[in-house]
């Protein structure tokens, strides 16, 4: 692992800039390393970490720092929970923890700094000093992270019956009339065509 600091400047280059959620997810993803015992998340232990993010806030991107998962690489997974909370999975032991921030930690930093006004130079001081068992709970929990979810999984690629798009890693939806389709043509749409 790195040194805090080192872990600070790297978030705050890859960020664009340094505050409470990036202090925050850095903390969160180094006690998830911690915890699962995984020493070197980007260099030797690369392929042995799946991390699940409940919140897409600066918070996602310090984890990203620290643990080496991307999207990219198939290594982080998002869950759209709203929650300030990740679940590192070790593939090698089949060991997964979730952390989640403590709501009372925004309280304890008021405590620790009241002469600080500014609230997220307040938060990041307080959550650079926080013992982890302050800022976080932490649960063991079992994923099961399915073959087409891996990172390098390849597997076939299927063909929408409406639109003739190609769909990946099992993502295809068959609807009441046997038809494979997109999530997009089965109705999960997130846009609308604009000459619709």
């Amino acid at each position: 692992m790195k040194s805090f600091e080192e872990y600070e400047q790297l978030a705050g280059a890859a960020h664009g800039h340094m505050c409470a959620g990036q202090v925050l997810g850095l903390r969160l993803a180094i006690h998830g390393c911690e915890l699962l015992g995984i020493q070197d998340p980007t260099g030797a232990d690369r392929k042995r970490l799946v991390t699940y993010v409940e919140i897409d806030r600066c918070a996602t991107d310090a984890i990203t720092v620290v643990t080496g998962c991307r999207m990219g690489k198939r290594a982080l997974k998002f869950r759209d929970f709203g929650k300030m909370a990740a679940t590192f999975c070790d593939l090698a032991t089949g060991r997964a923890v979730r952390i989640v921030a403590r709501e009372s930690s925004k309280q304890k930093a008021k405590e620790m700094f009241p002469d600080i006004a500014d609230k997220n130079q307040q938060q990041m001081r307080a959550y650079r000093a926080m013992d982890a068992d302050l800022l976080f709970d932490h649960q063991w929990v079992r994923v099961t992270v399915e073959p087409h979810d891996m990172p390098g999984f390849k597997g076939p690629r299927i063909t929408c019956a409406v639109c003739g798009e190609g769909i990946n890693f099992h993502k295809e939806v068959t609807d009441a009339d046997g038809r494979t389709l997109c999530r997009s043509c089965a109705g999960e749409r997130y846009y609308e065509p604009a000459d619709a």
